[in-house]
């Protein structure tokens, strides 16, 4: 973490509203890369064992004017967690949310039309520090505060910034929902070497493995995936038979994946409604 970053939430605290699944995994992340655990203020109705342990100031008295307010609740709770954060508003402190589907101008209403503000976008590999997160701030959060948040969520992966907050949707449809369509897509190749005379838990072990290896592959290559899939499929050979089924125009995956994504996004639009 940049030294100035880290001064500026040492000195003046930060506070973590919700600490599930994702808010553990950053704050996990955090306390790694050398964040006081006395400088992070958790509210959390139901903290975990793990969250006790960390030494984090949990359920307490606030700090009086943090340098950051991340949201990291439900969209659903969003209606009674944001009165706990409204004296922060029009103030020097930046906030983040992860929530899917709150829009910058909703939390603009609830905190404040100075209140710099920041929406991301982070996935579930975010827990084993191979997330993505996309992130898009409101007018006024400046270059400091993009900068700022790239850091704290450069804890759990990899960041990059839209244009516009409209792409949101898209980013859910990919990257935040996508960790699921792989895990299907364990599950049926497994379901299909079954049909081929596997055994259950040998098809899937080899499903995962694969899965797990091609991706460490993708991760490591400066190679297109186009050119990773070009390299690995001999002319007339068997991973050519199956590609001419995957890669089918009408029946294949490029427009199955259209459809899903699309419903996918087409989802989180009503959601923000």
């Amino acid at each position: 973490m940049a030294r100035m970053e880290f001064d500026q939430i040492a000195r003046n605290g930060m506070v973590l509203l919700g600490c599930g699944k994702m808010g553990s995994a950053m704050l996990e992340g955090w306390l790694a890369r050398g964040i006081p655990p006395e400088s992070v203020h958790v509210i959390d109705p139901a903290p975990s064992d793990w969250l006790r342990d960390t030494g984090v100031k949990l359920n307490a008295d606030l700090p009086q004017s943090p340098a950051v307010a991340i949201v990291a609740v439900k969209p659903q709770m969003m209606g009674d967690a944001l009165p706990l954060l409204q004296a922060f508003g029009n103030s020097k402190t930046l906030f983040i949310s992860i929530a899917a589907g709150t829009s910058l101008a909703r939390f603009s209403e609830a905190l404040g039309t100075a209140t710099p503000i920041i929406r991301a976008m982070p996935n579930t590999p975010a827990a084993v520090g191979c997330g993505i997160t996309a992130l898009i701030g409101n007018a006024r959060a400046s270059e400091g505060d993009m900068a700022l948040a790239e850091t704290l969520l450069a804890a759990v992966g990899t960041t990059v910034r839209l244009d516009d907050e409209s792409l949101m949707d898209a980013v859910t449809a990919l990257s935040g929902s996508g960790p699921a369509y792989v895990f299907h897509m364990i599950e049926a190749m497994a379901l299909a070497g079954q049909a081929e005379g596997l055994a259950p838990d040998l098809a899937m072990k080899l499903a995962r493995a694969t899965v797990i290896g091609a991706g460490q592959l993708a991760a490591g290559s400066d190679e297109t995936a186009e050119q990773l899939r070009i390299n690995v499929t001999s002319p007339k050979g068997t991973t050519a038979a199956a590609l001419d089924v995957l890669m089918h125009s009408d029946t294949g995956l490029p427009p199955l994946m259209a459809r899903a994504i699309a419903a996918a996004a087409a989802r989180s639009r009503e959601l923000a409604k």
